[in-house]
């Protein structure tokens, strides 16, 4: 194989404009060169997400800005796998620009304030209150919930409730704007992951308040004995999500050992799985069940 040309100092390892690079049909079609987007080229082994986007900003018009799922994944959000395993590009452009069009873009036209935008990576995109707001098109309560979570927790929770509290208020969609304050008003930044966040949605959903969020448990004498997903403390109830990784041997040992610990104090230990997020029926029977036999059991005491 002939070996390729070297590029000029002002074009490696980094995207440019095929129009305006200089290269000769042949050495743009080398294979050490990728299309990222129609018009542009990059590096073949320059494969993250952010290198991606900047090439593809090379060809977008003037005050467009990434938006959506793509500021999620570029920002490193937990999202749904739907979205988050084929995601499409998602751009918008200013009113009175078209909006872009394309395989595998999916282009929007709103109004954004100076606020809204923000660089992240050298990439122009939308901030991340903006982003949640813009989410709500395509996640459920649930699950915007508990990308709000994150933002809390990674971010910090004043700050970015303030953050995204604003970017609610500016949103052009107004009718919007309730349904953001409520999910708002929902967040929690203890919680460590998102099905840990559906699931307390799913039980406020169905009339469960009161549970504390990785509510520390501990024995008569102050030991620390475990850390509960969502605790009803009052009434000894630890209601916990298992995911569906592999644990280590150590691990389950560890999780067996944590669990005969709190039943042996009395309280009640109910495991939820992503089944019972899909059809909840039974696990909200086992929750009221275990309600009414805490209350009757400690009023005995």
């Amino acid at each position: 194989m002939t070996p390729h040309a070297p590029l000029p100092d002002h074009l490696r390892g980094q995207a440019f404009r095929v129009a305006d690079c200089g290269l000769s049909a042949r050495r743009r079609r080398g294979t050490d060169l990728r299309r990222p987007a129609y018009g542009t080229r990059l590096p073949a082994e320059v494969t993250d997400l952010a290198s991606d986007l900047r090439a593809r900003a090379l060809m977008l018009p003037e005050g467009a800005v990434y938006s959506h799922v793509t500021v999620a994944l570029l920002t490193k959000v937990p999202l749904p796998l739907r979205l988050a395993e084929a995601p499409a590009i998602h751009v918008t452009t200013p009113f009175g620009t078209r909006a872009r069009r394309g395989r595998g873009v999916v282009g929007h036209q709103r109004q954004l304030a100076p606020e809204d935008r923000m660089t992240w990576s050298d990439v122009r995109c939308t901030s991340r209150g903006r982003m949640f707001c813009d989410l709500a098109d395509l996640l459920s309560t649930a699950e915007l919930v508990a990308v709000g979570d994150h933002l809390l927790r990674r971010w910090g929770a004043g700050r970015m409730r303030r953050e995204i509290a604003a970017a609610i208020e500016r949103y052009p969609r107004r009718q919007r704007r309730p349904m953001l304050r409520a999910v708002l008003a929902r967040l929690d930044h203890r919680a460590e992951s998102p099905k840990e966040s559906e699931l307390r949605v799913l039980l406020q959903d169905h009339g469960f308040e009161g549970f504390e969020v990785n509510g520390v448990i501990r024995d008569d004498d102050g030991g620390f004995v475990a850390r509960g997903d969502l605790v009803l403390r009052a009434l000894r109830i630890d209601v916990e999500y298992e995911g569906d990784h592999h644990r280590s041997p150590a691990q389950w040992r560890r999780d067996l050992q944590r669990r005969r610990r709190l039943e042996a104090l009395g309280w009640v230990y109910l495991s939820v799985t992503q089944a019972d997020l899909d059809d909840p029926a039974a696990l909200l029977a086992d929750l009221r069940a275990a309600i009414l036999s805490q209350r009757a059991r400690l009023a005995r005491i």
